[in-house]
């Protein structure tokens, strides 16, 4: 079976040793090196432990007939546009279940119009995680508020303005909060 194991762990930004960790039980980068490379045989269970470890499906992973991949075929740095050193695949964005998406209808900040954006839902007892990050906080009645987040104390949320000229908003009692993620937009 071939495995996209190491060009999702790449795309992840993560080393052998990283996901090796990650693993539950944990294994050792050795292990997770052999089963890139197909020195070692991938059964359903390593698949499994390794998406886990790597926070996406186990058939991302596999490479799958039907499935279109995105060959890379530039890397943009320093030194210009290169050609990868091996073949390499874009990962297809994959929804998980506590994302939701937002919509920018007109430009603010960063965002252009047409702009899609996925969020990840947070519970209060993680909303530390995404200072100085971008989120979408629900207010009362359907409403939400969106701005960057500056600090999060005594269960009040303060955000600040991506246009200028608006105010910073002190939000409390908020039940959760969406960070973004990524951002999809067509040129």
């Amino acid at each position: 079976m071939l495995t996209r194991i190491r060009e999702v762990r790449k795309a992840k930004g993560l080393t052998l040793h990283e996901v090796a960790a990650r693993c539950d039980p944990a294994t050792t980068a050795q292990t997770i090196g052999r089963l890139e490379t197909g020195t070692r045989t991938v059964s359903v269970g390593w698949l499994n432990r390794i998406a886990a470890a790597l926070g996406v499906d186990a058939a991302d992973l596999v490479t799958m007939p039907g499935r279109p991949d995105v060959p890379v075929a530039a890397i943009l740095s320093g030194d210009g546009a290169t050609a990868p050193r091996r073949p390499q695949t874009l990962l297809p964005p994959a929804p998980g279940s506590d994302m939701i998406g937002i919509i920018v209808d007109v430009t603010q900040g960063d965002y252009r119009s047409g702009d899609a954006l996925w969020a990840e839902k947070l519970a209060p007892e993680h909303f530390g995680s995404a200072v100085n990050r971008d989120v979408l906080v629900p207010r009362p009645v359907g409403r939400f508020a969106f701005g960057r987040l500056a600090a999060t104390e005594n269960g009040r949320v303060q955000l600040l303005p991506l246009s200028p000229g608006a105010r910073q908003q002190v939000l409390a009692d908020v039940p959760w909060i969406a960070v973004v993620r990524q951002l999809i937009r067509s040129l």
